[in-house]
């Protein structure tokens, strides 16, 4: 499986761009969510190919039951 990253760049005029990659479905909003409140205003989201993609669901899951009343 190829790597999860975030890829930050910062322009001259100080406008910082944010890219995810290799980040299926809306995983990706979740992942930089902090950090856009960090970076103040967002003026423009614009998605790829990958955020429209299921993510993959045949991974192993653990449920925390501990939290759960019958």
């Amino acid at each position: 499986m190829a790597q999860e990253t975030i890829k930050y760049t910062v322009r001259q005029d100080g406008n910082v761009t944010q890219e995810v990659i290799n980040v299926e479905g809306t995983v990706c909003v979740e992942l930089t969510e902090d950090m856009e409140i960090n970076l103040g205003d967002l003026e423009k989201r614009t998605y790829t190919v990958d955020y429209y993609k299921e993510p993959n669901l045949n991974q192993d899951i653990t449920i925390n039951t501990n939290d759960v009343s019958l």
